[in-house]
């Protein structure tokens, strides 16, 4: 396919679905330090100030498997295309929220379309390269999530205090309205072209398993309301609930999923090793994803007594060595032709940084050996975004492209939200117990060594598959 496409065909294509994809992860970070000023102009309770994220992030997440499956079915244009414009919509929507009510509502719309910008990237790049030269394509558009990362709470903070909090909203209209161009003059049509049903039953069925799953994940854990530490709710009548209904949901999808034409989630997929240990694979390391981008803001201001703004300048480092194990790891993969030794060197080095953050973090922690620990967090945490995506795509048929990339996202977003809830759950409890903040955190990263570890036994059993040179 990649011969049909000139280079100027690539590169425009490459821009807007790179702009997309910037707007999408750019929304998970922006609002971060502008929260603060939502609640307080919307009279937001702090019992919902969670959901100023969280209705965002259920949406896009129940969306990847759907919007994966119609890219294979009519096409990445059209699907990338009504993504943005729905994402767009939800934007403009928050920026006109005058009650908590509808700012939820409109998160909510954003994540429904934010949901294709993020599987419609991936897809795009493995239509228009072979494995052997889509791993630096990879790689350079997985960066885009931690350029975002450092752009976003800077950036949300600057706006919200000279524009007020609406702009970090309005400001995605003119950047979305410039991708939207590229795709609609540039890109050419890429997958799709095959008539085949839409499984609507498996689509009902699928929302109603994850929202409950991801609500509970979310209600879970322990919280703080002002000094005050609240137990956490897993035994909870309402939660129990939430998850009982996910597990009966799961049961139920698994049967529809079995005896539909053109299932959303193919289960005979699984049989193929790669599909299901690469799926394995990245809910394990998504679990452990975001322990150092949560934990270790949260120890310098309290314990290295940082301010909000320098600890979010503190993490820029650690995106930046994010970025560059993305981009590196595609362009070594590219050249020798192999992933697996890759992803396991990646994963010693993040287990072995854990270890290292988990034995030393403490009062006497300077801010330069902190800083030093999170590029090397960062160098050995970016190879896992692109690279299991890679050996997914390169070891499945070429039009199940968009089902594929759609479960790595997929898995990779719950596995996040179950290890944002595991850890948080662990941090609180131990403060709970009289530990202090230095003790919670180490605890924190000496789990996520234990998680690092499972992902490592997983991704051992990975095969490696020669990168192809061809789409066929």
């Amino acid at each position: 396919m990649s011969a049909e496409l000139t280079p100027q065909q690539k590169a425009f294509t490459l821009v807007g679905i790179m702009l997309g994809m910037f707007l999408a992860a750019l929304d998970q970070t922006i609002v971060s330090t502008a929260a603060r000023s939502i609640q307080l102009d919307l009279a937001l309770p702090d019992a919902l100030y969670g959901w100023i994220m969280t209705s965002y992030m259920v949406a896009s997440t129940v969306m990847v498997p759907i919007y994966g499956k119609l890219s294979d079915i009519y096409g990445r244009k059209p699907v990338l295309l009504v993504g943005m414009i729905i994402f767009l919509g939800g934007s403009a929507a928050c920026g006109m929220a005058r009650g908590y009510e509808m700012l939820f509502a409109a998160r909510a719309v954003q994540g429904l379309g934010s949901g294709a910008l993020f599987v419609t990237a991936f897809a795009v790049v493995a239509d228009m390269f072979p494995p052997d030269r889509r791993a630096k394509y990879t790689g350079l558009v997985g960066a885009v999530w931690g350029v975002a990362g450092v752009i976003g709470p800077l950036a949300g903070g600057v706006i919200t205090d000279h524009l007020g909090w609406h702009w970090i909203f309005f400001v995605n209209l003119p950047i979305g309205a410039l991708a939207i161009a590229f795709v609609v003059a540039k890109m050419p049509k890429l997958g799709g072209g095959q008539k085949r049903a839409i499984d609507l039953g498996g689509a009902l069925v699928l929302i109603v398993t994850v929202v409950p799953l991801l609500v509970a994940l979310t209600l879970a854990p322990p919280s703080i309301e002002g000094r005050h530490i609240e137990a956490a709710r897993w035994s909870d009548p309402f939660v129990l609930g939430l998850f009982a209904i996910a597990a009966a949901g799961a049961l139920v999808f698994y049967v529809v999923e079995r005896r539909a034409k053109e299932p959303i989630v193919d289960f005979s997929l699984f049989a193929t090793p790669i599909y299901a240990r690469g799926v394995a694979a990245v809910l394990v390391v998504g679990s452990a994803f975001f322990v150092a981008i949560i934990f270790l803001p949260w120890f310098m201001q309290a314990v290295m007594h940082v301010g909000a703004t320098s600890s979010g300048v503190a993490l820029i480092p650690l995106t930046l060595g994010i970025v560059a194990g993305n981009i590196g790891a595609g362009q070594v993969a590219s050249r020798v032709g192999r992933y697996k030794p890759l992803l396991l060197l990646s994963l010693v080095g993040l287990g072995g940084s854990y270890a290292l953050l988990g034995l030393t973090l403490g009062p006497d922690s300077t801010e330069l050996g902190v800083t030093a620990e999170m590029v090397l967090v960062g160098l050995t945490l970016g190879p896992s975004i692109p690279l299991y995506v890679l050996a997914m795509q390169n070891g499945m048929p070429p039009p199940t492209i968009g089902a594929v990339t759609a479960s790595a996202t997929f898995f990779r977003q719950i596995g996040g939200t179950i290890g944002i809830a595991g850890l948080m759950t662990v941090f609180l409890t131990r403060m709970g117990g009289g530990a202090d903040i230095s003790d919670a955190t180490r605890a924190v990263f000496l789990v996520g060594v234990g998680i690092v570890a499972v992902a490592f036994v997983v991704t051992l059993t990975l095969p490696e598959i020669p990168l192809r040179k061809t789409h066929h």
